[in-house]
């Protein structure tokens, strides 16, 4: 018996073995074609390093430490005078290696999928245009933050992205957003009064204030309200949830690959699949609340509307769950860190401060109408305008523009087969010295006083804080207008500096933000006393 056994597992494993090889063979060979295929098209790159994981080793490891200068901390980095570079070329070093290798756009592999590395303008012009349904957000990210956004608008494609976007985009036209002005005034104040607490008890009248968290509860009362009105407070209560989560997801990796353990109970997971079984509970209590006041409106918010629209989607629940979950990436994350970016860039550069905090008091009409600027105001703040451009340019808060073709695609000349992905590295673009000249590692808000359109060439390929073409992220005109708002009312108040502690060092946690925090020391400005 044994020995029939023993013969009968010698076969089975030769059969498997066999199957594998087979299917070795096949993924090889696939591979040579579609390398083929873009070679004769002037595109090569590094070969896959694993047969399994083709460049993910590659891609995922990190650079050993930030730029040496920038290591030891503010006070030996003068950001002034060396300016910044590239994040990505610390964050992922693969990328800047290989592109001087292999030219502006190369071919590598994530698992066995090629991906495209693009920084060639017209290439990145032919992504942005193409409007059609054939191309959308990779799947591999669907699948990888599905607990962060779900089927929502974000990351939805097809059919589904485009019902999805005809509902949302009218709530972040400018039309809305001017409305909202005077509420985030409002959730500015207990900001300021803690920063005006910290100075009045501080010795000399200076603070060294660590303002991370007090610029994203800013941001936490704004898009709560905006999102869930007269329900704010639990849907402040959401979004901690929310932002534990995406603390949970930040890994790097995340960005490349889908995390093949994520089904595994393990620690980590289960903290991950309980957060968002609470999310989905108090965003659906709220639901249900507003769905039974029949005939009482708490008032327009983003929740009511895509209630009202909840109706003619395919599974109501999960539409309404998923968009307020990517409404808190689309109107918090990004601008919380802008508004902390722009900060840390007027604080190493006090003449720009001063011409910022000199405009919104011409603009406002002194200290007494910069206590509560309104949209018009705002608008009018072409300084202060510029200096959030510069600082999306700086430090655009995505990493990378990505791209899936769902269908063969030609974009061009280019003929991409189906399933390839597309990387657009926004900073890397951010800082193309032949598209923004030579001082292009130098905060200069000037470069944009007659705005995007000639602050650089190809504006189209070269600037994109937001996205690229159709996809552009819904939230930008809310992301500005609330971090101009927040600045105005700080400037008005508050000269800071940053303190000897700061240590310069982009980080990646789904979007780009300050590894240590951002610390500063800050005084009352005349007038405000």
């Amino acid at each position: 018996m044994s020995i029939v056994t023993m013969e009968s597992l010698s076969l089975y494993l030769v059969a498997v073995g066999s199957a594998a090889a087979v299917v070795c063979l096949c993924v090889a060979a696939w591979r040579r074609r579609v390398r083929e295929v873009f070679r004769q098209q002037g595109i090569d790159g590094p070969p896959p390093s694993s047969f399994l994981r083709g460049n993910l080793s590659e891609v995922q490891a990190r650079a050993p430490q930030a730029v040496a200068a920038e290591d030891g901390g503010a006070g030996q980095w003068d950001l002034h005078k060396d300016g910044f570079d590239d994040y990505c070329k610390m964050i992922f070093p693969f990328f800047h290696k290989c592109r001087k290798a292999y030219g502006d756009t190369y071919l590598y592999w994530l698992g066995q999928r090629p991906a495209l590395y693009v920084t060639d303008p017209e290439l990145i012009r032919a992504i942005g245009r193409c409007d059609s349904l054939d191309m959308g957000k990779p799947t591999f990210q669907q699948k990888g933050q599905e607990p962060l956004f779900g089927a929502g608008v974000l990351k939805a494609n097809g059919a589904c992205w485009a019902r999805q976007r005809k509902v949302i985009a009218p709530e972040f036209y400018m039309a809305k957003v001017r409305g909202m002005v005077g509420l985030m005034v409002s959730a500015a104040q207990p900001l300021l009064r803690s920063w005006e607490a910290a100075v009045d008890g501080a010795k000399g009248g200076i603070a060294a204030v660590d303002v991370d968290a007090d610029i994203r509860s800013f941001s936490f009362d704004v898009i709560s309200r905006a999102c869930f009105g007269n329900d704010h407070s639990t849907g402040k209560e959401i979004f901690l949830r929310l932002r534990a989560l995406s603390g949970l997801m930040s890994d790097p990796s995340v960005m490349f690959t889908v995390p093949s353990l994520r089904f595994l109970p393990t620690e980590k997971n289960r903290r991950i699949w309980r957060l968002t079984q609470e999310i989905r509970s108090l965003i659906l209590e709220i639901a249900r609340g507003r769905r039974a006041a029949t005939g009482i409106s708490p008032g327009p918010d983003f929740l009511r509307s895509i209630i009202d629209n909840s109706g003619d989607q395919p599974r109501p629940d999960d539409f309404v769950v998923d968009n307020c979950k990517n409404i808190y990436f689309a109107g918090q994350e990004t601008t919380a860190v802008t508004a902390t970016w722009c900060l840390m860039l007027l604080a190493a550069h006090p003449e720009w401060q001063d011409r910022a905090r000199a405009e919104v008091l011409d603009v406002c009409g002194g200290a007494a109408g910069a206590a509560a600027p309104d949209f018009d105001m705002v608008s009018r703040m072409k300084t202060v305008s510029m200096v959030v451009l510069e600082t999306l340019r700086l430090f655009p808060p995505s990493s990378f523009v990505v791209r899936e073709t769902l269908r063969d695609v030609r974009l061009g000349q280019l003929l991409a087969p189906k399933g390839t992905y597309f990387f657009v590295p926004v900073s890397t673009m951010h800082h193309d010295p032949t598209a923004w000249g030579p001082t292009v590692r130098r905060f200069n808000p000037n470069r944009f006083q007659n705005g995007v359109a000639v602050a650089c060439k190809h504006p189209q390929a070269a600037f994109m804080p937001f996205g690229l073409g159709a996809r552009t992220c819904l939230g930008q005109n809310l992301a500005i207008v609330e971090a101009k708002t927040l600045l105005a009312v700080i400037l008005a108040r508050f000269a800071f500096a940053l303190s000897p502690d700061y240590r310069h060092s982009p980080a990646f946690r789904l979007i780009i933000e300050p590894e240590f925090g951002l610390r500063l020391l800050i005084r009352r400005v005349d007038g405000f006393t």
